[in-house]
Protein backbone atom coordinates (compact mmCIF):
# COMPACT_ATOMS: atom_id res chain seq x y z
CA UNK A 1 0.00 0.00 0.00
CA UNK A 2 2.45 2.74 0.55
CA UNK A 3 4.82 2.13 -2.21
CA UNK A 4 1.40 2.81 -4.36
CA UNK A 5 0.65 5.29 -2.05
CA UNK A 6 4.21 6.86 -3.35
CA UNK A 7 3.77 6.00 -6.33
CA UNK A 8 0.76 8.05 -6.89
CA UNK A 9 2.51 11.10 -5.41
CA UNK A 10 5.11 10.53 -7.49
CA UNK A 11 3.21 10.64 -10.38
CA UNK A 12 1.22 13.97 -9.39
CA UNK A 13 4.39 15.18 -8.65
CA UNK A 14 5.45 14.93 -12.17
CA UNK A 15 2.11 16.05 -13.42
CA UNK A 16 3.23 19.21 -11.80
CA UNK A 17 6.59 19.43 -12.82
CA UNK A 18 5.16 19.33 -16.58
CA UNK A 19 2.79 21.87 -15.56
CA UNK A 20 5.31 24.44 -14.46
CA UNK A 21 7.63 23.52 -17.18
CA UNK A 22 4.87 24.03 -20.14
CA UNK A 23 4.26 27.58 -18.13
CA UNK A 24 7.62 28.90 -18.61
CA UNK A 25 8.86 27.64 -22.01
CA UNK A 26 7.82 30.71 -23.91
CA UNK A 27 10.23 32.78 -21.61
CA UNK A 28 12.87 30.13 -20.87
CA UNK A 29 15.46 31.14 -22.56
CA UNK A 30 15.75 34.65 -21.36
CA UNK A 31 17.67 33.27 -18.85
CA UNK A 32 20.16 32.27 -20.31
CA UNK A 33 22.57 34.93 -20.10
CA UNK A 34 22.31 34.24 -16.38
CA UNK A 35 23.24 30.40 -16.53
CA UNK A 36 26.74 31.88 -19.32
CA UNK A 37 27.53 33.95 -15.89
CA UNK A 38 27.54 31.62 -13.04
CA UNK A 39 28.61 28.46 -15.54
CA UNK A 40 30.20 30.30 -17.72
CA UNK A 41 31.42 27.71 -20.64
CA UNK A 42 30.51 24.44 -18.82
CA UNK A 43 27.45 23.54 -21.39
CA UNK A 44 30.06 23.78 -24.04
CA UNK A 45 32.58 22.03 -22.70
CA UNK A 46 30.40 19.19 -21.84
CA UNK A 47 28.62 19.31 -25.07
CA UNK A 48 32.06 18.59 -26.57
CA UNK A 49 32.94 15.20 -25.24
CA UNK A 50 29.62 14.09 -26.68
CA UNK A 51 30.00 11.43 -29.64
CA UNK A 52 28.17 9.35 -31.76
CA UNK A 53 23.75 8.83 -31.43
CA UNK A 54 23.13 11.46 -28.02
CA UNK A 55 20.00 11.28 -25.73
CA UNK A 56 19.73 14.95 -24.37
CA UNK A 57 17.39 13.99 -21.47
CA UNK A 58 15.16 17.05 -20.78
CA UNK A 59 16.02 18.82 -24.24
CA UNK A 60 14.42 22.04 -22.69
CA UNK A 61 14.42 24.34 -25.47
CA UNK A 62 16.92 22.70 -27.34
CA UNK A 63 20.31 24.62 -26.13
CA UNK A 64 22.40 22.14 -26.20
CA UNK A 65 22.04 21.62 -29.69
CA UNK A 66 24.39 23.97 -30.96
CA UNK A 67 26.96 22.74 -29.16
CA UNK A 68 27.10 19.07 -30.28
CA UNK A 69 30.87 18.48 -32.52
CA UNK A 70 31.00 16.93 -35.72
CA UNK A 71 31.45 13.76 -34.14
CA UNK A 72 27.36 13.41 -32.91
CA UNK A 73 25.95 11.96 -35.65
CA UNK A 74 22.11 12.30 -34.22
CA UNK A 75 20.77 13.73 -31.36
CA UNK A 76 17.01 12.32 -29.68
CA UNK A 77 16.20 14.64 -27.41
CA UNK A 78 13.23 14.04 -24.91
CA UNK A 79 11.49 16.14 -22.53
CA UNK A 80 8.46 16.26 -20.08
CA UNK A 81 6.42 19.33 -21.07
CA UNK A 82 5.48 19.70 -24.61
CA UNK A 83 5.45 23.81 -24.08
CA UNK A 84 9.92 22.87 -24.12
CA UNK A 85 9.43 20.61 -27.15
CA UNK A 86 7.67 23.14 -29.26
CA UNK A 87 10.52 25.55 -28.32
CA UNK A 88 13.02 22.94 -28.40
CA UNK A 89 11.82 22.17 -32.74
CA UNK A 90 13.71 25.51 -33.70
CA UNK A 91 17.07 24.84 -32.30
CA UNK A 92 16.24 21.19 -33.69
CA UNK A 93 15.75 23.13 -37.26
CA UNK A 94 19.41 24.38 -37.47
CA UNK A 95 21.13 21.34 -36.24
CA UNK A 96 23.66 20.36 -38.97
CA UNK A 97 22.77 16.43 -37.61
CA UNK A 98 19.40 14.91 -37.55
CA UNK A 99 17.38 15.42 -34.20
CA UNK A 100 14.45 13.64 -32.98
CA UNK A 101 12.63 15.21 -29.95
CA UNK A 102 9.94 13.17 -28.18
CA UNK A 103 7.42 13.61 -25.21
CA UNK A 104 8.48 11.30 -22.02
CA UNK A 105 9.77 10.87 -18.37
CA UNK A 106 13.21 10.53 -17.73
CA UNK A 107 12.05 7.41 -15.58
CA UNK A 108 10.66 5.33 -17.84
CA UNK A 109 12.87 5.74 -21.44
CA UNK A 110 11.29 4.59 -24.52
CA UNK A 111 14.38 3.33 -25.87
CA UNK A 112 15.84 -0.32 -26.59
CA UNK A 113 18.81 -1.46 -24.31
CA UNK A 114 22.32 -0.03 -25.53
CA UNK A 115 20.63 2.33 -28.26
CA UNK A 116 22.99 4.98 -27.56
CA UNK A 117 26.78 6.44 -27.03
CA UNK A 118 26.21 9.17 -25.17
CA UNK A 119 23.17 10.18 -22.67
CA UNK A 120 23.34 14.19 -21.78
CA UNK A 121 21.27 15.40 -18.86
CA UNK A 122 21.90 18.97 -18.00
CA UNK A 123 20.17 21.05 -14.96
CA UNK A 124 17.03 18.77 -14.42
CA UNK A 125 17.96 16.00 -12.15
CA UNK A 126 17.23 18.12 -9.48
CA UNK A 127 13.31 18.42 -10.67
CA UNK A 128 12.40 14.85 -11.14
CA UNK A 129 10.65 12.87 -8.44
CA UNK A 130 13.18 9.55 -8.79
CA UNK A 131 16.37 10.50 -9.50
CA UNK A 132 17.58 6.60 -8.84
CA UNK A 133 15.04 5.85 -11.41
CA UNK A 134 16.17 8.36 -13.99
CA UNK A 135 19.67 7.25 -13.73
CA UNK A 136 19.42 3.62 -14.13
CA UNK A 137 17.29 4.17 -16.98
CA UNK A 138 20.00 6.33 -18.38
CA UNK A 139 22.55 3.71 -17.70
CA UNK A 140 20.02 0.82 -19.39
CA UNK A 141 20.08 2.69 -22.89
CA UNK A 142 23.59 3.40 -22.75
CA UNK A 143 26.10 0.73 -24.86
CA UNK A 144 28.65 -0.43 -22.88
CA UNK A 145 31.41 2.08 -22.68
CA UNK A 146 28.95 4.94 -23.52
CA UNK A 147 29.81 8.08 -21.90
CA UNK A 148 27.21 9.97 -18.92
CA UNK A 149 27.15 13.55 -19.26
CA UNK A 150 25.44 15.19 -16.18
CA UNK A 151 25.43 18.89 -15.07
CA UNK A 152 23.24 20.08 -11.93
CA UNK A 153 23.03 22.19 -9.12
CA UNK A 154 22.78 20.85 -5.50
CA UNK A 155 22.35 23.37 -3.04
CA UNK A 156 20.15 20.56 -1.91
CA UNK A 157 22.92 18.71 -0.49
CA UNK A 158 24.33 21.55 1.68
CA UNK A 159 23.55 23.12 4.91
CA UNK A 160 20.82 24.59 5.67
CA UNK A 161 19.13 22.91 2.68
CA UNK A 162 20.00 19.05 3.34
CA UNK A 163 18.27 19.34 6.40
CA UNK A 164 15.18 20.55 4.90
CA UNK A 165 15.10 17.88 2.21
CA UNK A 166 13.95 15.38 3.73
CA UNK A 167 10.65 16.88 5.05
CA UNK A 168 10.52 18.14 1.63
CA UNK A 169 10.91 14.87 0.34
CA UNK A 170 8.09 13.19 2.40
CA UNK A 171 5.77 15.49 1.32
CA UNK A 172 6.42 14.83 -2.53
CA UNK A 173 6.54 11.06 -1.59
CA UNK A 174 9.85 10.46 -2.80
CA UNK A 175 13.75 9.91 -1.96
CA UNK A 176 15.89 12.82 -0.62
CA UNK A 177 17.29 14.43 -3.37
CA UNK A 178 21.20 13.60 -3.18
CA UNK A 179 24.46 14.44 -5.45
CA UNK A 180 24.12 13.32 -8.42
CA UNK A 181 27.56 11.94 -8.91
CA UNK A 182 27.13 10.19 -5.75
CA UNK A 183 23.34 8.35 -7.46
CA UNK A 184 25.26 7.53 -10.38
CA UNK A 185 27.91 5.62 -8.88
CA UNK A 186 25.56 3.91 -6.81
CA UNK A 187 23.66 2.74 -9.87
CA UNK A 188 26.56 1.68 -11.84
CA UNK A 189 28.78 4.49 -13.79
CA UNK A 190 32.03 4.62 -13.42
CA UNK A 191 32.91 8.49 -12.73
CA UNK A 192 35.96 10.08 -15.00
CA UNK A 193 35.48 13.61 -14.04
CA UNK A 194 33.63 15.99 -11.26
CA UNK A 195 33.89 18.94 -11.18
CA UNK A 196 32.48 21.18 -8.40
CA UNK A 197 31.32 24.60 -10.12
CA UNK A 198 29.90 28.20 -8.84
CA UNK A 199 31.09 28.00 -5.27
CA UNK A 200 29.86 24.48 -5.23
CA UNK A 201 25.85 24.96 -6.18
CA UNK A 202 26.70 22.66 -9.03
CA UNK A 203 28.59 19.44 -10.17
CA UNK A 204 29.69 18.83 -13.24
CA UNK A 205 29.79 15.07 -14.36
CA UNK A 206 31.63 12.67 -16.89
CA UNK A 207 31.25 8.98 -16.35
CA UNK A 208 30.85 6.37 -18.48
CA UNK A 209 29.08 2.35 -18.61
CA UNK A 210 31.73 -0.12 -17.50
CA UNK A 211 31.45 -3.52 -19.17
CA UNK A 212 28.78 -6.07 -17.25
Amino acid sequence: MNTQISRERQDRAVAHTRQIWDRRAPRYDDGAWLERKILKDTRQRLCAQASGRVLDVAVGTGRNLAHYSADVTEVVGIDLSPGMLSQARTAASRASFPVELHEGDARHLPFSDADFDTVVCFLVLCEIPGQAAALNEMRRVLRTGGRLLLLDHVEYTRAPMRWIEPLRARRRGTAPRRRPVDVARDQGFVIDQHHSLAWGFFDGVVAHRPHS
